[in-house]
Order: C-alpha cells, then structure tokens, then sequence
C-alpha cells in the first residue's frame, strides 16, 4: 500500500502559500502607500516656521515621505 506525506512541503510554498505572500506583500504596499500620504499631509501642513524648528525646509517633504526619515 502506499503512503502519501502530507507533512512536508519540500521547499516550495505551494500554491496557496504563493497567493498569501502576493496578498501579504499588496497589503504591504498599500500600507506604505498610506503612510506616505498621511506623513506628506501632516507636514505640508506645517508653516514655513514650524518646517524651520525641525530642521526641514518645505522641498523635504517629498523625501521624508518616501524614506519616514528625519536627516
């Protein structure tokens, strides 16, 4: 009789584990995506004044948004 090993993936995700990781890395992407736009948001809405108190100048933004750092 043979015996058929359900236990072991043999170092392949599978299909459904192929699908979860394209939907992990989407929701990833959106997740990202948003938090750049809620960074931007925030600091577009800062006076030249306040950008000036935290070491920014107002074409930083862009930059600070895509990389969520402070130089």
């Amino acid at each position: 009789m043979a015996a058929f090993d359900t236990t072991r993936t043999y170092g392949s995700y599978g299909l459904v584990g192929r699908i979860g990781a394209t939907f992990s890395a989407i929701v990833a992407s959106v997740v990202e995506w948003n938090d750049a736009r809620v960074t931007r948001n925030a600091l577009s809405d800062l006076s030249d004044r306040e950008l000036e108190d935290i070491g920014m100048v107002r074409g930083d933004i862009e930059t600070v948004a895509k990389t969520n750092r402070i130089f």
